[in-house]
């Protein structure tokens, strides 16, 4: 029996499942049935394979949660963790056991508490919001399954008094494992918080992570996202983090890329009221066969917006990177500011980017730009470097770092802007060797 059909009888088990949540996972179902998996045809995933992840014999256990151990999660833990809310998700489902939630001002309740809860509506206008911007097989694949979510939500004018690390945790010890976290995060007005978030498989089979958060700013708050992807050379992903801006809000959020097999990004910001202010980084260093693909949407709904995003890639070995960034401008969102760069630098003759900036403006009244640049090192930099002594391999590894420092600056919290830096310079050492 093939994976797909392995994983739609447990959908239909869970579609046919009476509870609040019902409504949701059918429509998806439906639609993951209209869809099917994403094929080559599909213009978004034209250059990302990630039907070949489901020709293995993946299993979907959402109920071995208890697999992972405290000592099993510690190759895993980010810098500060010791007083940070932690949620950690096992096998896509959140394990209570090992999470914790030390901030006063965040609560925290599975998806179908929420339901059940005075957040019912919030839950019921945000779930699945992010299928309206990503019509594929996998976005609906999420949400068909919904099992094992939860819901956060920080409270009005309150910033929380600790960031919250979010760990994706996938067990491949004894099988091909698919896990599907998900998380919608609300920030109430006038709130605020910072996030962390980092992915990691243990055991050396295969597996695949397809996660989807989706989070709504509200007015005034203010939103701190950082996503670190260091998983196995032999683990899978599509990551999807779907922001909503509500009210007028500030949003800041880092990529940092820099090992798997198959790594799909969606990141997608919605401005949906006026002088909302959005910034996005992104750095991407691979090695070996893996292959980035960042998707990118900022959606202008309303006026006098301003965002930025600036990519950066670094590819070595046989590896293979996709950025496609899409700035859509409304018709209402008058006085808009939206500026896109996507920069490339190749250090291999076997590797390749294929990158597609793009704008969509239908206002007339707007300021924005888009470019991309993919080339090689400065070899007038490399001399430079030599003729004062560094040695060849040193001085192609410092203009890469330099090259990158760009985005790693956009990492506010010292502790993990060097802990990330560290882990930037270990991979360029290898890349040079």
């Amino acid at each position: 029996m093939s994976t797909v059909t392995t994983i739609k009888e447990k959908m239909d088990l869970l579609a046919a499942k009476a509870d609040q949540l019902a409504p949701v996972r059918q429509a998806a179902l439906k639609a993951f049935n209209n869809f099917g998996l994403p094929a080559p045809k599909h213009e978004e995933w034209k250059y990302t394979r990630i039907g070949n992840v489901f020709n293995l014999p993946l299993q979907w256990a959402p109920d071995q949660v208890d697999a992972v151990t405290a000592e099993d999660l510690k190759p895993f833990l980010l810098p500060g963790h010791e007083e940070a809310n932690v949620l950690v998700f096992v096998n896509g489902v959140y394990a209570s056991a090992l999470s914790v939630i030390r901030s006063a001002s965040i609560e925290c309740m599975s998806l179908e508490a929420a339901m059940d809860s005075g957040y019912a509506e919030l839950v019921a206008a945000n779930l699945g919001h992010s299928g309206k911007y990503l019509t594929d097989g996998i976005n609906a694949l999420s949400t068909a399954s919904l099992r094992g979510g939860v819901f956060l939500t920080v409270k009005r004018s309150k910033d929380a008094e600790h960031p919250l690390f979010v760990y994706n945790i996938t067990d491949a010890r004894q099988v091909n494992m698919l896990s599907q976290p998900r998380v919608l995060l609300h920030l109430a007005e006038n709130a605020g918080l910072q996030m962390m978030e980092t992915y990691g498989t243990i055991g050396s089979q295969e597996s695949f992570t397809n996660q989807v958060m989706e989070v709504v700013v509200e007015k005034d708050a203010r939103f701190e996202y950082y996503k670190i992807q260091n998983d196995a050379a032999h683990a899978s992903q599509v990551s999807t983090t779907h922001i909503r801006q509500t009210g007028k809000s500030f949003v800041h959020a880092v990529t940092i890329s820099l090992n798997g097999a198959i790594v799909r990004n969606n990141l997608n910001l919605v401005m949906e009221a006026e002088y909302c202010d959005s910034h996005m980084y992104g750095l991407y260093c691979m090695q070996g066969k893996s292959h980035i693909d960042n998707h990118t949407i900022v959606d202008n709904v309303m006026p006098h917006c301003e965002s930025n995003e600036f990519y950066k890639g670094i590819m070595g070995d046989a590896s293979t990177g996709v950025f496609n960034g899409k700035i859509f401008v409304r018709q209402d969102a008058q006085k808009t500011n939206a500026f896109q760069s996507n920069k490339n630098v190749l250090i291999s003759d076997d590797a390749s980017v294929n990158t597609k900036p793009q704008l969509e403006i239908f206002a007339d009244d707007v300021k924005c730009s888009h470019g991309c640049t993919i080339g090689r090192l400065d070899e007038d930099g490399i001399f430079y470097l030599r003729s004062r002594g560094i040695p060849d391999q040193v001085a192609k590894s410092l203009l890469l770092h330099s090259f990158a420092m760009d985005i790693l600056e956009q990492i506010k919290p010292e502790p993990l802007r060097n802990y990330v830096d560290r882990l930037v310079s270990e991979r360029l050492a290898y890349e040079m060797e």
